[in-house]
This record gives C-alpha cells, sequence and structure tokens, in this order.
C-alpha cells in the first residue's frame, strides 16, 4: 500500500464520496418529489374541502335552492310545515307559512298542498293571518286540494289555522283541539311585603300599569281584560265554525279549550278522518311524490338581523352615555 502512486491513494476516497454523493442526491430528490405530491395532494383536499363548505353554507343561506333542484317539472303534493310556536320571531310566524302557500299554489305541478301540522298554538293574530290566506287560495283555486295532516299536537293557533283547510286527517294519538284563549301572568304583592320591598310606581294614564304583577289585582282591569279575550275566543269560535260548517258536530265543551285525540276527534267533528301524510298525497290528492315546499329564514337574514340588533344596541348605548355625560 505504501508503495502505490500518489494518485492510486486519493483515487479511493473519491470514489466513495462520488457514489456517498449520488445517494444523498437521490434521496434528495425523493423527499423532495415526495413533498411535491404531498402538497398537490393537500391542496386538493383543501379546495374539496372548501367547496363542501361553501355548499353547505348556500344551502344554509338559501334551504330551498337544494329543494328546487330536485321538483323538475313532476306533479307532486307540496307540504308545508307548521310546527313549534306559532309567533312572529319563530320559524312558524305568518309570513314564512303564507309565502311557502303562494310558492307552492303557484307552482303548476303542485297537485295539492298538505300543511304538515304539530304546534301547541301560539299568537292569534299569526294564526288568523295564515288562515285568511287559505281561504285567499282556496277561492282563486278551486280546484287546488289543501289538506292538513296532524302529528303529535295541533292545539289552539295551530287548529285556528288548519280549520280553514279543505280536510284535516290525523293520527288515533294524536292530541287536537284547545279551542280557547289564554293569558296568565304572576302576582307579587305577598312576596313583596314578606321581602321588604316597597313599589314605587309612577303612571301617566289610570291603567297604564294594566296588569302590573308588583301591584294588587284590580277587579276593573281584570273584568275588562277578560272581555278582550272573551272577544279573541268568539272570533276564534267564529272562524273554526266557519271553515268546519256542518262537520262538526257540536258540544257545550267543545270551545271550552279542551283537546281531543285523533281518534276521538273523528267522532265530533273536529277532524275528518285518520290519515298520514303519505296516505293523503297518494290517496286524496293523486300524487304520492312529496315536496317540502316550507319557507325558512336565510342564514343570511338571520345573520343579519342579529348584527342590525347589536349596531342598535350599540349606537343605543353610545346615546345615552352622551346623554348622561
Amino acid at each position: 500500500m505504501e508503495n502505490q502512486p500518489e494518485h492510486q491513494k486519493n483515487a479511493q476516497p473519491n470514489q466513495h464520496l462520488g457514489w456517498e454523493r449520488e445517494i444523498v442526491e437521490k434521496l434528495a430528490f425523493a423527499a423532495i418529489t415526495e413533498q411535491r405530491r404531498a402538497r398537490r395532494w393537500g391542496i386538493f383536499f383543501k379546495l374539496l374541502l372548501c367547496a363542501y363548505l361553501l355548499a353547505i353554507l348556500g344551502f344554509s343561506m338559501y334551504p330551498k335552492f337544494a329543494q328546487d333542484m330536485g321538483v323538475g317539472g313532476k306533479n307532486h303534493t307540496a307540504v308545508i310545515d307548521v310546527v313549534g310556536m306559532i309567533a312572529e320571531d319563530q320559524n312558524a310566524n305568518a309570513e314564512n307559512i303564507i309565502d311557502s302557500l303562494r310558492k307552492a299554489a303557484k307552482d303548476k305541478y303542485t297537485k295539492g298542498i298538505i300543511l304538515h301540522a304539530n304546534s301547541p298554538g301560539g299568537s292569534p293574530v299569526q294564526s288568523a293571518y295564515v288562515y285568511d290566506e287559505i281561504r285567499k287560495i282556496k277561492k282563486e283555486k278551486p280546484n287546488l286540494p289543501i289538506h292538513a295532516v296532524v302529528t303529535d299536537i295541533c292545539a289552539s293557533g295551530c287548529y285556528y289555522i288548519v280549520s280553514a283547510t279543505d280536510k284535516i286527517f290525523a293520527s288515533p294519538a294524536s292530541l287536537i283541539g284547545s279551542i280557547g284563549v289564554i293569558m296568565d301572568s304572576f302576582g307579587f304583592v305577598e312576596a313583596m311585603k314578606t321581602l321588604g320591598v316597597e313599589r314605587r310606581l309612577l303612571t301617566a294614564g289610570d291603567h297604564k300599569a294594566l296588569l302590573d304583577p308588583f301591584s294588587p289585582n284590580n277587579p276593573v282591569e281584570r273584568d275588562y281584560m277578560q272581555g278582550l279575550i272573551n272577544q279573541v275566543h268568539q272570533q276564534f269560535i267564529t272562524a273554526v265554525k266557519n271553515g268546519r260548517g256542518s262537520r262538526l258536530k257540536e258540544t257545550p265543551d267543545m270551545f271550552s279549550g279542551l283537546v281531543w285525540s285523533g281518534e276521538e276527534s273523528v267522532k265530533n267533528g273536529i277532524v275528518d278522518a285518520l290519515g298520514s301524510e303519505d296516505y293523503v298525497a297518494k290517496e286524496i290528492i293523486g300524487a304520492e311524490t312529496l315536496v317540502d315546499y316550507t319557507q325558512q329564514e336565510r342564514l343570511i337574514d338571520r345573520l343579519a338581523g342579529k348584527l342590525g340588533t347589536s349596531v342598535g344596541l350599540a349606537l343605543s348605548n353610545l346615546a345615552k352615555s352622551w346623554f348622561l355625560h
């Protein structure tokens, strides 16, 4: 080894270095290629996730878009929900239900409308608006059947609404009725005495503190409010009688606020027959395809409403601080 020429001595380490460099370069290129591949797949999956989220956002902002995609010119039965408390600030409000009714009635492929009723009632004003709209559509389109199908419960304002339909169907165990009006509150006068709380109330107008829960019961105001709810009750009774007509087998307790099962309701004329939505669509209307026309508040409108409320409160607080200072 000692007698080897100098250039041969240097050749062996260089050969080893070249081989190691080649391995390192291959490993480096392989790592870079793998990183690029991983990056491409990462971008692909991110774009896919983004598209999925945009689709969900779009459907939540425009919930009817998903439904309208599937209608496609086919005869169908429109279904509209009357579900939950009937009130202006709830999904089951007159504006939403009336918009749904109008869209369903306007569609030439709608062969009938089913109101899916599952509500304990609510505002008599909102209920009256929907009742009037149903009767208006029936007058404009006498050949378009509008029926109601009750699931769990249809009481008070909900029954006010469905009494305007052509026929009411229910399950044997459904709870239906409660044709009455309620107004309730609490009285804290004795509790305030026990706690040693003094009520300091200023009003301009003898009855401005009407039904104030912290003041003693006023018989004059109580009788006045009783007269008001009696008027609303009579309006309710008149609407039911006009809607149901001779089908009602009126009894002394029919308008007392009682509820009946679906089976019993058929006997007293509160309901026409027992049946489900599928049964009514197929056997009564003759168009078994069900299409949901329920108008929902769009997410963007809900957010805008909350934003508007927040801005309003902020401006109100700002104005108060200016006046106080």
